[in-house]
């Protein structure tokens, strides 16, 4: 029988583990090459006063976190209200299976609703069937009125209009 586990918002003592679990996400993902985020870079962008990126864990007391949930917020859009982008939600592999996903998700869903944001966005890798299926069973859905694009930066890989 598994452990039970607890989500809470991820403290300085955590971030071997965040940064272990952001760099399998990125072998998972397929980016791992690219991947430049080092254990400082979560502590300098994600601790202190004004945090750029917050994260939610999952902990069994266990000398490993289960999974992660990665968000940070778009201050306001059309309607005047914050957007909460769920940047990343990973469930380490043993973990899976357990509800540790689900407990995430809700976790991210509460905080939306805490700050006063009007959406939650996020993307899910076109090949990730299982997370789609996730997704839309714990009610989200695809926006079919946008595509996700992206411009690679140096300018010089962008033509300017």
């Amino acid at each position: 029988m598994a452990k039970p586990f607890q989500v809470r918002p991820f403290g300085a003592h955590d971030i071997a583990s965040l940064w272990r679990l952001m760099v399998a996400l990125a072998k998972f993902e397929g980016y791992a090459d690219e991947f430049a985020v080092s254990e400082a870079d979560l502590v300098a962008h994600g601790i202190g006063d004004a945090p750029r990126f917050s994260a939610f864990v999952a902990d069994d007391g266990g000398p490993e976190l289960l999974g992660m949930a990665v968000c940070y917020i778009i201050p306001w859009t059309f309607d005047l209200k914050p957007t909460l982008a769920l940047k990343e939600l990973f469930v380490d592999a043993p973990a899976r299976g357990r509800g540790v996903g689900r407990a995430l998700f809700a976790k991210v869903v509460d905080e939306g609703v805490r700050i006063g944001a009007s959406r939650i966005n996020w993307t899910v890798l076109a090949s990730n069937a299982r997370a789609m299926a996730f997704y839309r069973q714990a009610g989200g859905q695809p926006d079919t009125r946008w595509q996700s694009w992206t411009c690679p930066l140096p300018a010089s890989r962008c033509a300017s209009a």
